[in-house]
């Protein structure tokens, strides 16, 4: 996996989880806090398998999703102030930090651009503009891929908190079943993945062209 990606790709497993722990907090829940895990230190956060192994598997295995997750903030849904409907927002406030966070990669990599030329020709200048493109790319991609409406992932949480109770009831049965579901698909149906991230993308991009970054990438 290319060093350019690796700075990126900490911080924005980092700050999906302390965004969870952080809306959580803010609903009622102090789990997270008395973990420890309201904290922008990635060493609580880092998974062996999700924050290392996973990323790697899939980079030796060429697929086209390069995907990584950190340790899950713990959350208790029953001590959140409405439990259905934080739910539903404890899980979109993962993807919104990555949505945001791609939007503070591109910002820095334009405003880099405009930095003196001899900063620019050097190693630290091509690595700091060429890492927030990648921050920018990779961040939308972990808030697409988080979004699948498959549970563990917060897209199976937010239909949860959609769903009327007996349908939810049903549907968080699927939870056994999810993690592996998303494995199989990730290592042995990547382009369906891939297509869904692409459409998913290319709709935050398309707003963000418009509204956020126009003519940029």
């Amino acid at each position: 996996m290319s060093m350019l990606w690796l700075f990126p790709l900490l911080i924005s497993v980092v700050f999906h989880e302390y965004a969870h722990g952080w809306v959580a907090y803010k609903l009622g829940d102090t789990t997270a806090k008395r973990a420890g895990r309201l904290t922008l230190n990635p060493i609580p956060h880092i998974d062996p398998i999700g924050t290392v192994l996973l990323p790697l598997l899939l980079w030796i295995s060429h697929s086209p999703v390069i995907f990584a997750s950190a340790k899950p903030v713990p959350v208790n849904f029953a001590a959140l102030h409405n439990p259905k409907r934080d739910m539903g927002l404890v899980a979109l406030a993962g993807p919104a930090m990555n949505m945001l966070l791609g939007i503070v990669f591109a910002w820095v990599a334009i405003g880099c651009a405009h930095l003196p030329e001899s900063f620019l020709a050097t190693g630290i200048g091509q690595y700091l503009i060429q890492s927030c493109v990648a921050g920018y790319h990779l961040s939308l991609a972990l808030a697409a891929f988080n979004m699948l409406p498959i549970l563990p992932l917060d897209g199976g949480r937010v239909v949860c908190s959609l769903l009327p109770d007996s349908w939810a009831r049903e549907y968080i049965q699927t939870e056994r079943y999810g993690i592996w579901v998303v494995l199989f698909a990730l290592l042995f149906l990547p382009q369906i993945i891939y297509a869904y991230m692409n459409w998913f993308i290319g709709g935050l991009q398309a707003i963000a062209s418009v509204f956020l970054l126009p003519g940029l990438f």
